[in-house]
């Protein structure tokens, strides 16, 4: 190696005359064999560097659900109690509709056991209450509907009389005049008898017959007025009457009205009162139910709040906290706003679970191993407390299955692929830190597809 063996020496190897340098300082092996290496490695850095590279956006996360109602609960006490009886226990399976506990009332105004049964019995008698004021006012109501025909035949009957009573008027009237006729007649008589018998012509028997005659003639005519005064007040009379039995009967009828109006208000009142019971006698039937707490879906008893017997809680405290048996997992990643853009509804995402090891190629998602995939499913319009933006990534239904082991709460990597590049476009963009090209979507392309097409950003 130093040229000391002439026997096996280096400088015979070389030609000689076309590098001196050689000839004064010839080139070691191990100096070959290392010049050898470097230009290996930088022809296959070269070479990487025209390699395709997938854009990727990564960040850290958490498992949850899809559905909000598989998640990690806690289930409250609707109204205040005192514990009784627990019927699970930690970490048990309990079915939709199973008793979790039991508590007790502690308010003075539900202690009665039969407080229900009695609001019922109230609800009843209102009810019958509402019932009778009806009778009442079809009752009133049948007795105005009397009343008014009463008035009629009443009305009726005294209008014929007034009509009766007019027609004897007239014939009084006529009566009248044919008294004052006759009493003219045997005023004349009277008066020739009176010259014939001062003239000793008549007797004084004629005389005093033609007198008797005018006497009778005046008392008829007087008897006539009479008769006439009497049925013209006898009319009066009548007309009167009919003006007051029309005035007494609308007065009865009015006053019928009255009572069955104050019927109907009394029975809108007991029908307002009826409701209010109705209302009382459902919070007090709901009420009970309340003192059961169930299990609202399938689920796992995780952690008890408040376990111990004859100990209170107050309306809306936590009582047990659940975990759904059946659920559908979903990584919950949050990214910063200049990333955004580039997640699209449908966006593949590889995730690393935390408890499942592997080997991640970021930029050669195809060379990963150990990694799992997923799609985004719903993307948040609003920007959190600390300048990041959150999205849902379901599990990918064409790749494989997530673990089953996997439970909510616990962390992932996510890595969110996008369009391809060279190597050396990424260390070129990484060095001078520019954000990853945006990725559009043409016309007519499904919203779930993931376009390799990059449309660049930086113009």
């Amino acid at each position: 190696m130093l040229n000391i063996s002439p026997q096996n020496s280096v400088v015979k190897r070389l030609p000689q005359g076309q590098w001196t340098c050689l000839e004064r300082n010839p080139l070691p092996a191990g100096s070959k064999m290392m010049r050898n290496w470097l230009l290996g490695l930088l022809l296959i850095f070269v070479v990487l560097l025209f390699l395709p590279w997938q854009q990727n956006i990564q960040t850290k996360g958490k498992i949850t659900t899809l559905d909000p109602g598989d998640r990690p609960q806690t289930i409250q006490a609707t109204i205040p109690g005192r514990i009784e009886q627990w019927f699970v226990r930690e970490g048990q399976l309990v079915k939709k509709g199973d008793t979790i506990v039991h508590l007790s009332e502690i308010k003075v105004d539900y202690f009665d056991p039969q407080l229900v049964d009695r609001t019922d019995n109230q609800v009843r008698a209102k009810e019958n209450a509402i019932v009778t004021y009806d009778q009442k006012a079809g009752a009133l109501a049948d007795q105005v509907v009397a009343m008014r025909q009463e008035l009629t035949l009443k009305r009726e009957q005294l209008e014929a009389k007034v009509t009766q009573v007019g027609l004897k008027i007239e014939s009084l009237e006529a009566e009248v005049q044919q008294a004052e006729v006759a009493l003219g007649i045997a005023q004349l008589q009277f008066d020739r008898t009176d010259t014939l018998f001062q003239q000793g012509i008549k007797s004084r028997t004629d005389w005093e017959d033609k007198r008797q005659k005018l006497q009778e003639g005046k008392a008829k005519a007087v008897l006539a007025g009479n008769k006439l005064l009497e049925s013209k007040q006898e009319l009066a009379v009548a007309e009167l009457a009919l003006r007051n039995v029309v005035n007494e009967y609308n007065s009865k009828i009015a006053k019928a009205e009255s009572d069955r109006f104050s019927t109907l208000s009394d029975r809108f009142a007991a029908e307002g009162d009826l409701n209010k019971m109705q209302i009382l006698a459902d919070n007090y039937e709901k009420r009970a139910e309340f003192y059961y707490i169930i299990a609202p879906q399938d689920c796992y008893i995780t952690q008890v709040v408040k376990p111990g017997i004859g100990e209170t809680v107050k309306e809306g405290d936590p009582i047990v906290t659940i975990m759904p048996a059946d659920f559908e997992l979903a990584v919950e990643l949050h990214v910063r706003a200049m990333d955004l853009p580039l997640i699209s509804h449908g966006a593949e995402v590889r995730f690393v679970f935390d408890g499942w090891p592997a080997i991640v190629f970021s930029g050669w998602p195809d060379l990963s191993v150990g990694t799992y995939s997923g799609r985004v499913v719903a993307i948040d319009n609003n920007i959190d407390k600390n300048g990041r933006y959150r999205i849902l990534v379901g599990p990918n239904p064409d790749d494989r299955n997530w673990p089953e082991a996997l439970r909510p709460g616990s962390g992932a990597q996510g890595i969110a692929l996008l369009g391809h590049v060279g190597v050396w476009y990424e260390l070129w963009r990484q060095l001078n830190g520019f954000p990853p090209d945006y990725y559009g979507v043409d016309e007519g392309a499904k919203e779930d597809d993931k376009l390799d097409a990059p449309i660049k950003s930086l113009k």
